[in-house]
């Protein structure tokens, strides 16, 4: 028997991993949302997210770290890495390797994914590709 975490690793493997979104559809309800700083979206949005990462990225990969259930409710702990080889966020292609990592608090109903929220700073993919720096004196853009 499949577990929900099994479910939800081989889930996240195959659309934010492989890009196989067709795979992740079969784990989302028709009313799903995700949740983040920069609002909200639903699948067919989420869809162009993934589809959009794996243009700029195409060897990237997500690796869960760690996942905990409480109920309809599961946390998981993320770390995405991948090669910066086409336009991303308006930044042309770099060439550099980023890790970002983040969480993502998951709730289900009728063993669907209903809602997402994702925690991540852009800041670390930011800088990264080289963009931002993050260091002793703060926060600064590069020239």
């Amino acid at each position: 028997m499949t577990t929900r975490q099994d479910t939800i690793l081989q889930a996240w493997d195959l659309a934010w991993g492989r890009g196989d979104i067709a795979a992740f559809e079969k784990l989302i309800s028709p009313d799903y949302v995700r949740r983040s700083k920069s609002g909200s979206e639903d699948f067919s949005q989420l869809r162009k997210t993934i589809e959009a990462t794996h243009e700029a990225f195409p060897d990237f990969s997500t690796r869960i770290i760690h996942i905990v259930e409480d109920g309809p409710i599961a946390a998981i702990h993320w770390e995405s890495t991948g090669t910066h080889q086409g336009p991303f966020m308006d930044v042309p292609a770099t060439g550099r390797s980023i890790t970002v990592s983040g969480a993502s608090f998951l709730r289900f109903e009728a063993g669907l994914l209903a809602e997402e929220s994702v925690i991540w700073d852009p800041r670390e993919l930011l800088t990264a590709l080289g963009i931002w720096y993050l260091g002793p004196g703060g926060l600064a853009k590069k020239a």
